[in-house]
């Protein structure tokens, strides 16, 4: 009976978020014309929306930690990456508006895709190697000049719950490249929205964020191990029983 009630709260949630992001799409591309600010609020109220239906729907909260531990200038944001609830997440949710670096075929996700691309994002194209790398810090350094902080995630692709990917030091070479801090963020979304899983399971979602971390006296590998350990420290305080074999 649990697991029928499940997917049906999750079905429901699908067809809603479906027909809000076909809406709300429609109503972004009205706002292309305003200034950034106001098209950014416009299509950030997706999100909200989207975490709002989580909650109501699926019974999926959050609590956030070390939330004052956001500096007030732009900074680069490395999370760990779970689920597509964190995506969903950030980007209301910080103290400045948000700049993601992600895969540019995102972009041609009918309605979604185009709702990103009124956005100053930083798309890049994988296949291009260091001139892509390059495209990021240069469109990087005029982001955080503008007053946005970027968010990346390390481990390149979403990882179960309970287990580490692969770090890789783009944020912090970007990081150093830039002067700018890097704050690590740890969370469990995966506990309650799994990748790859139609079925959201309701829980309460933490979202840890640490103190800011200088690039000063660091290489790219040096800054990364120290973001590496405080964000999987964390997640044995975050989910002791996801590591309780380890």
């Amino acid at each position: 009976m649990r697991t029928a009630a499940l997917f049906l709260r999750s079905l429901l949630f699908t067809i809603v978020m479906t027909v809000a992001t076909v809406v709300w799409a429609c109503v972004c591309f009205l706002a292309a014309p305003f200034p950034y600010r106001t098209r950014f609020f416009v299509t950030s109220r997706w999100n909200v929306f989207i975490i709002w239906c989580a909650r109501v729907i699926c019974g999926i909260r959050y609590q956030v930690k070390g939330y004052e531990n956001l500096p007030p200038q732009p900074a680069i944001l490395l999370s760990k990456h779970q689920s597509a609830w964190e995506t969903i997440f950030m980007l209301p949710n910080m103290k400045r508006p948000l700049v993601y670096v992600f895969k540019k075929e995102i972009l041609y996700i009918p309605f979604f895709g185009w709702g990103m691309a009124l956005l100053r994002m930083i798309p890049i194209d994988r296949s291009k190697g260091k001139r892509a790398f390059a495209h990021v810090v240069k469109v990087g350094k005029a982001r955080l000049a503008d007053g946005m902080s970027i968010i990346m995630f390390p481990e390149g692709t979403r990882i179960p719950v309970g287990q580490k990917g692969q770090y890789k030091s783009g944020g912090t070479r970007l990081a150093i490249e830039t002067g700018a801090a890097v704050v690590p963020i740890a969370h469990n979304s995966g506990e309650c929205w799994p990748k790859n899983s139609f079925i959201k399971r309701p829980g309460l979602i933490t979202v840890s964020i640490g103190k800011p971390i200088s690039p000063e006296n660091h290489t790219p590998d040096s800054l990364m191990q120290e973001v590496e350990n405080w964000i999987e420290s964390e997640m044995r305080v975050i989910s002791p029983h996801a590591y309780s074999g380890t």
